[in-house]
């Protein structure tokens, strides 16, 4: 099991190049991403795509991309000569009209903002490649491991749960045969207390039969527990299942909501709001499952 929050970064240096990735996953109903880096890197953008979409099924990626050349190559810094003459030209024209001495030196030119810049080598793609998908693998390595984690703390919080469940639907079958019989006691009160001890037997048996038809449960408990089982068993797939868990656990409050509306007995309706109480704990942690 697998959430779908996790961080994992990667870096990758080589050839005085180096590149850093980060991912950063949430919650998201499809598979998504949000993809930032330099432009020097636009080529890439499908791969990063396929790479990602290759160890990830379902939440919102975003990565983000930096990369640095920690060598610089001979001729990697280039000078603006023609704003060098400009900001000369201002410098000898204010201690002109200023009455001043220009004392602007070739160290303070190199200093001056813009004069000059590190220039845009040409990159090798097939490098800068290389290099960037190193990177991007040990991160999806790195937010894997982080997602497993987290995922097997959600498993055993369902674990828990689903105990909870069986537990509650344990103690529902357990009331099933006291529904009709607690049923047939007041209803027989009543017909007595109406009628002053006369009371007609067949007829009492005859609703009580009928009542017991309409209350009887059997069928949603064993689908309840059926669907208990299953999500037990899928919990331990190494597989994406969010979206089946979600199926799951519609299917487990439907059969609560159809044994709750046949419930005609108190200690049945308490299960049933703790059923209710824990299929909503697991529809909320089933939203973190991919």
């Amino acid at each position: 099991m697998y959430s779908m929050t996790g961080y994992g970064k990667g870096i990758f240096e080589s050839d005085g190049k180096k590149v850093t990735v980060e991912l950063k996953t949430v919650n998201h109903r499809f598979l998504d991403w949000g993809l930032k880096f330099p432009k020097t890197f636009l080529f890439l953008e499908d791969e990063f795509k396929a790479n990602i979409k290759s160890k990830i099924q379902r939440g919102h990626v975003d990565m983000y991309l930096s990369y640095d050349q920690t060598e610089c190559a001979k001729g990697g810094f280039k000078a603006d000569v023609e704003l060098a003459k400009n900001y000369l030209g201002v410098a000898d024209e204010l201690a002109k009209e200023l009455g001043l001495t220009n004392d602007l030196t070739l160290s303070a030119l190199l200093r001056t903002p813009d004069v000059v810049v590190r220039a845009e080598n040409e990159e090798d793609e097939s490098i800068l490649k290389d290099i960037t998908l190193k990177a991007l693998s040990i991160a999806l390595d790195n937010l894997l491991v982080a997602r497993a984690k987290e995922g097997e703390a959600i498993k055993a919080d369902f674990k828990v749960k689903l105990d909870n469940m069986q537990a509650s639907l344990d103690v529902i079958k357990s009331y099933a045969p006291e529904v009709t019989k607690d049923y047939r006691e007041k209803l027989h009160a009543r017909i007595d207390d109406a009628l002053k001890g006369s009371v007609d037997e067949i007829r009492l048996a005859t609703e009580v039969a009928i009542f017991a038809d309409k209350s009887c449960n059997d069928e949603e408990i064993i689908r309840l527990g059926a669907h208990i089982d299953l999500a037990r068993k899928l919990i331990e797939e190494d597989r994406p299942i969010g979206r089946d868990l979600d199926f799951r656990i519609q299917e487990m409050n439907r059969e609560t909501n159809t044994i709750s509306s046949k419930a005609n007995y108190l200690g049945i309706t308490a299960e049933v709001l703790k059923l209710k109480n824990e299929i909503e704990k697991l529809r909320e942690q089933a939203q973190n499952v991919e």
